[in-house]
């Protein structure tokens, strides 16, 4: 593959700089398409596909954690205009927390939306998963299992299922985004490598969960701004993980979302927009 990562530039205005958005485990440059709009009135916006997510190529190697991070560290240097604002969800806030770690020079502000990140055991996700990152622990299981879901469920509905797991409901959604969504659903059959990038992701991400001291290390190392934002019905990363991270990181700011999940980008966009842009405004 080569280094350039799919990205897609909403534009936008100057004042508050640049914002690139990353997304979580299995997600794409699309789960940003409701809040992208509320946010280009005042910052460039960029939405970005790690490397075998959304459109961008699978790589040959394993997409681990730290191989994810020197891809999204190669797109700010080449492609984005930094020091700039990282916003990343899910697995795309340790992905982000770690670039902002590691190369502070790039990370203006990190902003993370409901981030899997170390936490103590008893809030490290639901059962359900924990289930499934075990199963796809396991080689040559878990890529067998999401080939026969799909062609039991169709990609219709295995987006459905994820949408609602996220706590999105998909028929609150405009029907483009959903038939787009489901195109790449589709394409993860479709193109070759595209289920070894998720579940090397996936395994790399739930070694660093359970293996957590250098990643507490990391994020003690992040010198910038941080908002932290959690919504308070996350079936995923419980909101008691960032109320942990609140209590260790005073400096922090943290919002939590009521009645939100773990894709407010989705399902409440608005709202997110609305405490992102205020808080950024804010920062001297």
């Amino acid at each position: 593959m080569t280094d350039e990562l799919h990205h897609v530039d909403f534009g936008g205005a100057a004042e508050l700089g640049t914002l690139v958005l990353v997304h979580g485990l299995g997600g794409s440059h699309l789960n940003w398409d409701l809040l992208a709009p509320a946010l280009v009135a005042r910052a460039r916006v960029l939405a970005v596909d790690l490397p075998g997510f959304g459109l961008s190529a699978p790589s040959r190697r394993p997409a681990t954690v730290r191989r994810n991070v020197e891809a999204l560290t190669r797109f700010v240097r080449r492609v984005a205009d930094p020091p700039l604002v990282l916003v990343g969800n899910s697995m795309g806030g340790l992905v982000g927390a770690l670039v902002t770690a590691r190369s502070p020079e790039l990370v203006r502000a990190l902003v993370l939306v409901a981030p899997a990140l170390p936490a103590p055991a008893r809030v490290l996700g639901s059962p359900r998963s924990g289930a499934v990152l075990a199963l796809h622990a396991l080689p040559g299981v878990g890529e067998r299992l999401r080939r026969r879901r799909r062609e039991r469920i169709g990609a219709a509905a295995t987006l459905r299922e994820t949408l609602l797991l996220g706590g999105v409901d998909p028929d609150r959604l405009p029907a483009d985004l959903v038939e787009r969504a489901v195109g790449l659903v589709a394409r993860q059959s479709d193109v070759a490598g595209m289920d070894r990038a998720f579940l090397s992701a996936s395994r790399s991400l739930a070694w660093a969960l359970v293996h957590a001291r250098p990643y507490r290390a990391a994020l003690a190392a992040v010198r910038v701004p941080v908002l932290l934002v959690h919504g308070d019905r996350d079936r995923l990363v419980p909101v008691d993980a960032s109320r942990g991270l609140a209590r260790r990181h005073p400096h922090w700011c943290y919002v939590e979302l009521a009645g939100a999940g773990h894709l407010p980008q989705l399902s409440v966009p608005d709202e997110l927009a609305r405490h992102l842009l205020g808080w950024l405004a804010a920062l001297p």
